[in-house]
Order: structure tokens, then sequence, then C-alpha cells
């Protein structure tokens, strides 16, 4: 990991010395990087919440079984504002990718 977090430093140099259209194909290519990594660990973490979210829930129905549907109500709840952020991640990736602010 510090191999590719240093060569992607590495390279920043050479994205910003460059002019022209070289510049606004490593630009582009970073921010495929940076969609790809930010949209994984978005999803991670979105599944990561998801799970603990339904680990929880299981647990609360199987202690007061009478509070089931309350529970799985708030649970759906809770698990749309989870996905939520991982669909804002997807519009930042989209930005990135297709309506550049960084190609000038």
């Amino acid at each position: 990991m510090k191999k590719i977090l240093f060569l992607l430093v590495a390279l920043t140099a050479a994205a910003f010395a460059n002019e022209g259209e070289v510049a606004n194909q490593t630009i582009k290519a970073y921010s495929m990087i940076a969609a790809g990594i930010g949209l994984g660990l978005a999803a991670l973490g979105g599944a990561i919440g998801m799970g603990h979210t339904a680990a929880a829930t299981i647990a609360g129905t199987a202690r007061n079984p009478g509070l089931g549907a309350k529970l799985m109500t708030t649970m759906f709840i809770a698990l749309a504002m989870i996905e939520a952020q991982v669909i804002y991640a997807l519009v930042i990736a989209l930005i990135a990718l297709y309506a550049n602010p960084y190609l000038g």
C-alpha cells in the first residue's frame, strides 16, 4: 500500500508539469483511479454498516419478539440512510469522471 501511495504522489508532479492534452489525460486517469477507490470504499463501508444493522435487529428481535415489527421498521430506515451515503459517493464519482472541474 505504501508503494502505491508513493507512486501516486511521485506521479503527481508529472500530472501538473505536463501541458495540454497530456495533462488532461493524466488528470482523467487519476480521476478514474480516485472514483474507483472511493466508490469501492463507500460500498465496503455501507456493506459493513448494513451487516451491523441487520445483526443488531436480529439480536433485538431475539431478545424481545414483541418489538420485532418496530425494530424492523427502524432497521429499514437505517438501511435507507446508509444506502444514501453510498449513492452520494456514486454521484461524486460520476462527477469526477464526466464533469471533472479540474479539466480546465
